[in-house]
């Protein structure tokens, strides 16, 4: 089934695709525990961001990221690995350091992967961040979307909770992206960690029923559409164990009256056998029509952070390259397994390796 998106023509923009989020380093103890660890692994990551990588790591598109960083070292070696990753970094908006850290500072986050019956964990360590602090007026959208051209653009609920500016960010930019013809796409991301103190769900909910109105491709968990949109699956199962795909397919058509500009709605399904086992797929509806994605029993996960971020960048590659339904949530489900069986947030993973997962290759040898 194709999906009805009416992408900018590759011509006359820029970028395939940008994000709008904020930038972390990750440090990573590897196999021990934060609270033990003597030393870390560091990458970059942030929910929106590690979409953009995606798409441009494995899938080869050109991508850019919108943030704002503290201008010192450590938003220097943020920016490193960026480039590293081979995401434009000239949308960054650098703020002068104080050096102390008391008006502006870069984000932190500690994720443990967990193992068995221990959970991942993860420890953020972001308030007062340069991108917290952004505020309508500070990227100037109608350069990025009326002159560079952009034909994708992506942002998230993690952004939008930051404080009490970023979700006006986002509506400020998707507002300008609807206004050029750019393709909209939007992780609901429920945190309750970040609404707690600027008014808990029910400040959720009203920041992304606002949102919603400017969405072309609406991304979320059934946790998601419940707590950020107030749509509730009736009769799924209480401890979420299995979705209950009558009551899912039920509560997308409610949303879909609520929000006709939906043209795609993708929510991935994860049953946790333990930390590092999972059953993982996706369903994707657009226009009445559902598809249900690669149903992969029994993954084993090395590293489950970023999976669902590398799901929307193979969901928007499949949409943006085919307009395929069946395809794009395939593309997804693949790439978002790929990227957890290695360490960080980010995919390591080409676009042959989830073309032959799509295609039904196991996991034997490559020589």
């Amino acid at each position: 089934m194709l999906v009805k998106l009416e992408l900018r023509k590759k011509e006359e923009c820029k970028f395939d695709m940008i994000s709008l989020g904020e930038i972390m380093l990750r440090l990573d103890p590897g196999d021990s525990r934060i609270r033990t660890s003597r030393s870390f692994r560091v990458w970059e990551g942030g929910g929106e961001y590690n979409v953009a990588r995606g798409l441009r790591r494995c899938f080869g598109l050109k991508t850019a990221a919108v943030t704002s960083l503290a201008d010192n070292e450590v938003g220097r070696l943020v920016e490193d690995f960026m480039l590293q990753g081979g995401v434009d970094t000239s949308l960054i908006k650098w703020v002068k350091y104080d050096g102390i850290g008391r008006t502006v500072r870069n984000g932190l986050n500690f994720t443990e992967r967990g193992y068995g019956i221990r959970g991942a964990l993860g420890v953020s360590d972001r308030g007062n961040t340069a991108a917290s602090q952004l505020k309508v007026g500070d990227i100037d959208w109608e350069y990025i979307f009326g002159e560079l051209g952009v034909r994708w653009f992506h942002t998230g609920g993690i952004f939008a909770a930051l404080s009490d500016t970023t979700a006006d960010v986002v509506i400020e930019a998707v507002k300008t992206a609807k206004k050029y013809g750019t393709v909209v796409s939007y992780d609901l991301n429920y945190r309750p960690s970040l609404w707690s103190s600027i008014g808990g769900q029910a400040k959720a909910q009203e920041v992304n029923k606002e949102i919603a109105k400017y969405i072309d491709v609406m991304i979320g968990n059934e946790e998601d559409f419940t707590a950020c949109l107030g749509f509730e699956i009736e009769g799924n199962d209480e401890n979420l164990k299995e979705l209950n795909l009558d009551g899912y397919i039920k509560m997308i058509e409610k949303a879909a009256k609520v929000y006709p500009n939906f043209k795609a709605v993708a929510t991935t399904l994860r049953t946790v056998r333990s930390a590092t086992v999972n059953d993982w797929s996706a369903v994707c509806w657009s226009d009445g029509e559902i598809c249900r994605g690669l149903d992969l029993k029994g993954l084993e996960i090395y590293d489950r952070v970023g999976g669902g971020d590398s799901f929307a960048s193979g969901l928007i590659y499949g949409l943006m390259e085919t307009g395929d339904l069946q395809t794009a949530v395939n593309y997804g489900v693949a790439h978002g397994a790929l990227a957890m069986t290695t360490p960080g947030d980010t995919s390591m993973a080409t676009k042959a390796e989830v073309e032959r997962i799509v295609n039904g290759a196991g996991a034997r040898v490559q020589r």
